[in-house]
């Protein structure tokens, strides 16, 4: 019988591994990819926006090279912060249910089960992406992570989307080489894209180097081609790459099945209690950006790991710890 089962291996997942052991309790973390498995996903030499201390978890001082860390420093980070905590953690083992009650849970996973007294969801957003739902979405050219542009030299690049992701991979694949597509459903570039990248892409369309549609939707994915509906009516435009960087959410049907209420807000906002993070599930507790809902910019490493203090204080002594007005801080980690 654990004290806890986490579920997740990300920043906020750690965070409540460490703060559970140094409160004496027996904790166990199951994560269904790699050690911080979203980070694996971001672009090879992806810098963080924010900077190494607002991404230290358990008092661990974070080093790095420059200002802010990269992708790689993240990842090492974490991985020799588990180390040094002697977390317990079980890697490609993903979670399927939840069964029994506060004090008996027994959480059934691909591999097995594991009896705990109190079960924490700290599962993320980005390992689920916001589909298109169009015809060809499937093909093996679309994806809907960027990793690098080295694949698309010399190709016809589509990428979706109007955000800080979709404008970085755009300027990223054109610098190196791409004919670069922009296809956006909104009348213009996103606000929320970083100041010192937007005027940069605006430039770019303007002088021609990359086409841009806006109030465009992707109609349907051909193997060589694009349907596009634009203002103008149906476009075909030929096409070899798909970029599909239109956001991540949380799997609240994940959360459904475990019997955490799911809001009928717009952000569809799992219940927790704001004090303590317990779900309306006695004896489960939700932490980090899943907390958000579909608001996956609530939350991030910054304050999401404050989380983990307050639930493992919870689970420990059955008080509410003291912490700081997590709502009011909003930093950005990375897009």
């Amino acid at each position: 019988m654990w004290d806890v089962v986490i579920v997740g291996a990300g920043p906020v997942g750690l965070a409540c591994g460490i703060e559970a052991r140094r409160r004496g309790l027996e904790a166990l973390i199951i994560e269904k990819g790699a050690l911080v498995n979203s980070f694996l996903g971001y672009p090879t030499n992806m810098e963080f926006f924010s900077t190494p201390e607002l991404m230290e978890i358990g008092g661990h001082p974070f080093p790095t090279q420059g200002y802010k860390p990269t992708r790689e420093e993240a990842i090492e980070y974490y991985r020799r912060v588990a180390a040094a905590e002697q977390l317990r953690i079980r890697l490609y083992e993903r979670v399927l249910q939840v069964t029994g009650e506060d004090g008996a849970f027994t959480v059934l996973t691909e591999k097995g089960t594991y009896a705990a007294r109190k079960v924490v969801i700290a599962t993320g957003f980005f390992d689920l992406p916001n589909y298109l739902g169009v015809p060809g979405e499937d093909l093996p050219k679309v994806s809907h992570y960027f990793k690098e542009p080295f694949p698309y030299t010399g190709q016809k690049v589509a990428v979706i989307g109007g955000r800080n992701s979709a404008a970085k991979a755009a300027l990223s694949c054109y610098r190196h080489g791409a004919e670069v597509t922009l296809i956006h459903r909104g009348p213009s570039l996103s606000d929320k894209i970083k100041y010192w990248i937007r005027p940069d892409l605006e430039n770019r369309i303007r002088e021609g180097s990359i086409r841009a549609f806006f109030n465009t939707r992707v109609l349907e994915i051909r193997p060589s081609s694009l349907l596009l509906q634009t203002p103008d009516g149906k476009l075909e435009i030929a096409n070899d790459w798909v970029l599909a960087l239109t956001g991540y959410r949380p799997d609240l049907e994940f959360l459904a099945r475990l019997g955490i209420q799911i809001g009928d807000d717009p952000a569809r906002t799992p219940y927790y209690n704001p004090e303590t993070f317990e779900t309306n599930r006695p004896g489960l507790y939700l932490a980090g950006t899943v907390c958000g809902g579909l608001n996956t910019s609530r939350w991030f490493i910054e304050n999401g790991r404050f989380h983990a203090s307050r639930i493992m204080e919870h689970i420990a002594t059955g008080r509410v710890a003291e912490a700081p007005a997590l709502d009011g801080q909003h930093w950005k980690t990375a897009e």
